[in-house]
């Protein structure tokens, strides 16, 4: 650790954390043993009005980032305050000091190479709060990266930290990112300096990205210009490799055959999640972290999607299924054994009225076998046999015939009674005529 000197009143500087291209993170302490993390900006000003370009820029960016300590976020570092140091007029920005590893350092060994679906969800939800903090008062970070994400022991919280890029100008902004900026995790758009809400949203899935598979999707071979520049392409240009591949190959030994299971079952929404946050054009990618976070929140609430680490439900659930299944061939076998035959209705409605129709055919044959009843009276009773008719039809040639019949005995007894009358009417007249005189008989005396 280097000498202690103050970087302004009241704050000590304990020495270095991290240097970098965008500046060195120095510990500081305040007096009264409170301990602070500052950022220290690497090009100098030299004057402090608003005459000087630099400082300038260094007021209006620090007054955007001062936003978002009006509303704390237990996701995102805390500003402390910010100036000019009185030894060589650096500009740097003090923060909350945050006790504890950075998910650069907890996917290096002793610990495991990927994270546990539990904890990769919980760091996805606490970046994605800080990102959607940061948006909704119109800060963009333009840094996040895997060793800019720290876990607090305190509070068990991820918090974002460095906003060092968020207080440079576009030029020296450029500048940084060609010579030092971590390309690794950089959006295509900021390789020509563009610092928009979507290359946060794009670094935040390389984060995710590279905590699943163990790996960013394009490391960096050394630090040379040609192999930044390697990388700067395949970001614009190249397909991500299968994270799925990468996070099946990074399986820890020392785990179960169960846990490595349980944690291949990556949940589809997390996946389509990444999958949108690392599109090549902006316009594909969620607006901001606001946009994120609801479809964060959304996916992982949703009934169709299956909590990550639910091994043990699902292997049930999966038993369940296969018994259920059994049960059900058995019972397809009972039933293949079973006499009798499955008709469906429509079969059988159909059986139905074939048999009655094919009884009402019989029946008819029957009818026609049988002779016809004959009624003779008189020759005028020349009736046609019955046919095969309805019931009404039947009733009305029963009542055609006993009409014809009766008109038949009418005329009958009409006939005869014409006819004794021509009789009766004859032997009166015979009887009216005088006789002829007999001259042989002899008249008889009293």
């Amino acid at each position: 650790m280097s000498k202690v000197f103050t970087i302004t009143e009241g704050l000590e500087n304990l020495g270095a954390l991290r240097t970098g291209g965008q500046g060195s993170v120095y510990k500081g302490r305040r007096i009264g043993e409170i301990y602070s993390a500052v950022k220290l900006i690497p090009t100098p000003i030299h004057t402090e009005n608003q005459d000087d370009k630099n400082y300038r820029n260094f007021q209006n960016e620090v007054g955007k980032l001062s936003k978002v300590n009006e509303n704390p976020s237990p996701n995102v570092v805390k500003m402390l305050s910010f100036g000019i140091t009185e030894s060589g007029s650096f500009p740097f920005i003090e923060m909350e000091y945050i006790d504890g590893p950075d998910l650069c350092e907890l996917l290096q060994p002793p610990h495991d190479k990927i994270f546990a679906l539990k904890e990769l969800i919980k760091v996805a939800e606490h970046l994605a709060s800080a990102l959607a903090h940061c948006h909704r008062v119109g800060v963009k970070h333009g840094d996040i990266k895997s060793n800019n994400v720290k876990y607090n022991v305190h509070t068990g919280n991820y918090v974002l930290l460095d906003f060092g890029l968020a207080i440079m100008s576009d030029e020296q902004r450029r500048s940084s990112i060609r010579h030092a900026g971590a390309v690794e995790f950089m959006a295509p758009e900021q390789n020509d300096g563009r610092m928009l809400p979507q290359s946060d949203v794009y670094s935040y899935g390389i984060i995710l990205y590279e905590l699943l598979g163990g790996q960013v999707p394009f490391p960096l071979a050394g630090n040379s210009d040609t192999g930044r520049n390697t990388v700067m392409i395949a970001h614009m240009e190249s397909e991500l490799p299968d994270v799925i591949e990468l996070r099946k190959a990074n399986l820890p030994e020392s785990w179960s055959e169960d846990q490595k299971a349980r944690e291949m079952q990556i949940p589809g929404w997390l996946l389509e999640l990444v999958d949108k946050c690392l599109q090549k054009d902006p316009a594909n990618r969620f607006d901001d972290g606001i946009s994120l976070l609801e479809a964060l929140v959304s996916g992982s609430l949703s009934v169709i999607a299956k909590p990550a680490y639910s091994l043990v439900t699902d292997k049930a659930a999966e038993e369940n299924n296969a018994l259920r299944q059994q049960i059900n061939e058995l019972k397809n076998g009972i039933n293949e054994k079973k006499p009798g035959i499955l008709l469906s209705p429509i079969v059988f409605a159909f059986l139905i009225i074939a048999i009655v129709g094919l009884m009402g055919l019989v029946g008819y044959s029957e009818y026609k076998k049988r002779e016809p009843s004959q009624v003779v009276i008189n020759p005028v009773d020349s009736l046609v046999p019955e046919a095969d008719t309805s019931e009404y039809d039947a009733e009305k040639m029963k009542r055609q015939r006993e009409m014809i019949r009766r008109a038949a005995v009418k005329q009958a007894l009409d006939s005869a009674i014409r006819e004794e009358m021509r009789n009766s009417q004859k032997e009166t007249t015979d009887s009216t005529e005088e006789p002829t005189p007999d001259t042989t008989a002899t008249p008889q005396g009293f």
